[in-house]
């Protein structure tokens, strides 16, 4: 269940940043009703951040393709939570506060949850950090903050269009692989027959008798 806007469009702040040589996407919502959003056409390799027990922002960090949620660089890791802290009405205030993380599609959302509200389909796959105040790592991220107008739905379909075409072409090079493995073995399999004729020439000539043979029999029942 979601909490439907009357616009799929909507403000979404972007930030950016670097970190061990690779770009990242990290961005959040305006407002409650954004985040629903956000959840409801967020992307397979999305990680959520929240302040736990807490009320603050919906911050998802985009991983390239291939990147896992364990993988995560601390550094990066840290970056996202201090954005999350510092967009915390309470959180903001306190020294340190703990911050949950985890996969967008552990994310569980039920008809009795209020908007902006969310759970997990397996708490296991959700990851808890102490977070002491650092107001140099937020402040480094916040300078590259961009307010966007997006259609989040378009977006995700734009992706999953780009995911299904990444599909079939890896379907079409698998065929042609295994066409051209199957004319391989059909090869390996007419040389091993020559090598064996060459071997055994009796198999040959024996067979060449017997078709005399019978010749010279049919003839023989013509005749008599």
């Amino acid at each position: 269940h979601y909490y439907i806007t009357n616009n799929l469009r909507g403000m979404v702040f972007y930030f950016s940043t670097v970190v061990d040589g690779r770009e990242y996407v990290v961005y959040m919502g305006r407002d409650k009703m954004e985040n629903e959003d956000l959840l409801r056409w967020g992307w397979p390799e999305d990680v959520w951040f929240h302040v736990d027990k807490l009320s603050s922002a919906h911050v998802y960090l985009r991983l390239n393709k291939g990147e896992g949620v364990d993988a995560i660089p601390k550094e990066l890791v840290d970056q996202c939570c201090q954005l999350v802290k510092a967009n915390s009405i309470q959180g903001c205030k306190m020294a340190a506060v703990d911050v949950v993380y985890t996969p967008y599609p552990n994310l569980k959302k039920t008809g009795d949850m209020v908007a902006g509200q969310v759970g997990f389909h397996k708490n296991k796959r959700v990851v808890k950090v102490n977070v002491e105040k650092n107001n140099e790592v937020w402040k480094k991220l916040e300078k590259t903050r961009e307010e966007r107008d997006v259609d989040l739905k378009l977006e995700r379909e734009g992706r999953d269009r780009e995911d299904q075409e990444e599909l079939k072409k890896r379907k079409k090079v698998q065929r042609e692989m295994e066409k051209v493995q199957i004319e391989k073995d059909r090869k390996e399999r007419e040389m091993k027959s020559y090598k064996l004729m060459d071997a055994n020439p009796d198999l040959c000539t024996s067979n060449q008798f017997d078709n005399e043979s019978d010749a010279e029999r049919e003839l023989v029942d013509d005749f008599m």
